[in-house]
Formats: structure tokens, C-alpha cells, sequence
């Protein structure tokens, strides 16, 4: 349990300030535990995690549990224990999951802790089943792709009548004059 000093120092609480304006931006986080990975390896992985606008972001446990307090998130002072670095996820948290899990086959030495989406506190295991499921424009596809089934099959159905009276038609004609002839 960390001891809560009487009186912050300036410096501490505009470091507090500066992670609850980085925090403040967004309602995901996802936190890891970045023990083992090189610099080479932190500097690859905040470029996977920048195309979607993500942060990977160093912080001191104690800074971190206080802006999270003072933002009046739930708990999370459970995985700000030891080495910690917080995704910061402005949109998205299910694609930014995927780029995390699949990062740790490459460096095994990043471990992610656990995640705070939207209200709801996820486990290590929890935030690794979450990755897997299909990200948001995934899900509008299929959405839209069995929203247009329908339509689709009533066009190609209404395409078909009059085909098949022209079809008709022209059998009907043909058969007039081979009796003709």
C-alpha cells in the first residue's frame, strides 16, 4: 500500500496534472508491464500502437493512481504495482488490444496487465479475449453486409420478370414461325 504524503510537491502535482489531461482524453486503457523490452522495442511498439492513435505512456504508479482517483475512474491501483506503462485509447480498444497481444509473440517480455474500458475493470485473460473478437468496423461490415442481403436478392428477383417475359416472348415468337414456315 503506497503511504499518501500530507502535502504534494509542485513538481508532483503538476506531473498528476499532466497524466490527468493525458487520461482525461480518453475512457480506454490498457496497462503492461514493459520489464525486459528494449528501447528498440518500446520505440516499435508506440509506432504499431500510433496508427490508431494510441499512447504508450511511462508512469509512476503513485502519480498515476492519483490522477485516475481525482478523474473518479474505478480502481485500478491494482495493476499500477511494479513496472508500468499505460495505453491511452482514444477509440478503438479492441484494435489496439489485437496490436498489443500480437506485439508480445514477437518481445515476450511485454505483459499486459489488465484493462479499464469504459467503466468496466478486465483482467489480463479478459482484455486477451476481448482482442480477439471482431474490432467495431469489422462488425459495422458484417452489419451492413446482411442488411444489404435482402435488398440485393429483391433487385436481382425484380430484374428477373421482366427478363423472363421477354424470354417468354421471344419463345412464343419463334415457335409461331417455325410453325409458319
Amino acid at each position: 500500500m503506497a503511504i499518501v504524503a500530507k502535502k504534494i510537491q509542485d513538481n508532483k502535482t503538476s506531473a498528476i496534472k499532466e497524466l490527468m489531461e493525458n487520461f482525461g482524453s480518453s475512457r480506454d486503457f490498457i496497462f503492461t508491464d514493459y520489464r525486459g523490452l528494449t528501447v528498440e522495442q518500446i520505440t516499435i511498439l508506440r509506432k504499431h500502437l500510433r496508427t490508431r492513435d494510441a499512447r504508450y505512456k511511462v508512469v509512476k504508479n503513485n502519480f498515476a493512481r492519483l490522477a485516475f482517483e481525482k478523474l473518479e475512474f474505478p480502481d485500478v491501483s491494482a495493476y499500477l504495482a511494479g513496472p508500468t506503462a499505460v495505453v491511452i485509447v482514444p477509440r478503438d480498444a479492441n484494435e489496439t488490444a489485437k496490436i498489443l497481444f500480437d506485439f508480445t509473440k514477437e518481445a515476450h517480455a511485454l505483459q499486459v496487465k489488465g484493462a479499464l474500458m469504459g467503466d468496466t475493470v478486465y483482467t489480463a485473460s479478459q482484455t486477451e479475449a476481448f482482442s480477439k473478437l471482431p474490432g467495431r468496423l469489422e462488425l459495422v461490415a458484417m452489419l451492413m453486409s446482411v442488411m444489404n442481403g435482402p435488398a440485393r436478392n429483391l433487385a436481382a428477383a425484380l430484374n428477373d420478370i421482366p427478363a423472363r417475359l421477354v424470354r417468354t416472348v421471344k419463345a412464343v415468337g419463334d415457335k409461331k414461325s417455325e410453325s409458319a414456315a
